[in-house]
């Protein structure tokens, strides 16, 4: 990869919920919020230690929830991975989603593989009858186990 200068915008983007869906998504999602990972620390001072401070050591590390929105539209796959879940029908209701960020040309620059993924909460849009002019979103937040860097 060739040095640049400039950051990349944060406007391009793919967001593919199913594997083998490709670089055109049946819905683009308009915004991706909370990749986050966090790794705990654990504090320990032995008995004998001469220094009178703890030391930190790595602990256990967690992955913040994802927040994924979308202009409503005729996809119903969110809606089915919901039903999916809330059924219990299968157990094959946790997916691993991958959040592609491009450049100006469309190149994949940074990929980000969201292991373990389900949807924990979804939200409808806000409907209002005056105005007219902006657009019906919904809302799916995803409980992540893991975030990887590709």
């Amino acid at each position: 990869m060739q040095f640049r200068q400039t950051p990349y915008s944060a406007f391009n983007f793919l967001v593919e919920l199913l594997p083998g869906q490709g670089r055109e998504p049946r819905a683009g999602f308009s915004e991706v919020s909370g990749l986050n990972t966090e790794i705990t620390v654990a504090e320990y001072r032995a008995g004998n230690d001469p220094v009178n401070h703890t030391s930190k050591l790595p602990g256990v590390y967690k992955t913040g929830d994802v927040t994924l929105k979308r202009g409503l539209m005729a996809a119903d796959d969110i809606w089915q991975w919901l039903e999916q879940l809330r059924e219990r029908d299968t157990q094959d209701f946790k997916r691993e989603v991958t959040v592609t960020l491009l450049d100006e040309g469309r190149n994949a620059v940074a990929t980000w593989r969201l292991r373990g993924a389900m949807p924990m909460k979804w939200t409808g849009p806000t409907l209002t009858a005056k105005g007219g002019g902006d657009v019906a979103m919904e809302e799916l937040v995803l409980s992540v186990e893991k975030i990887e860097y590709v």
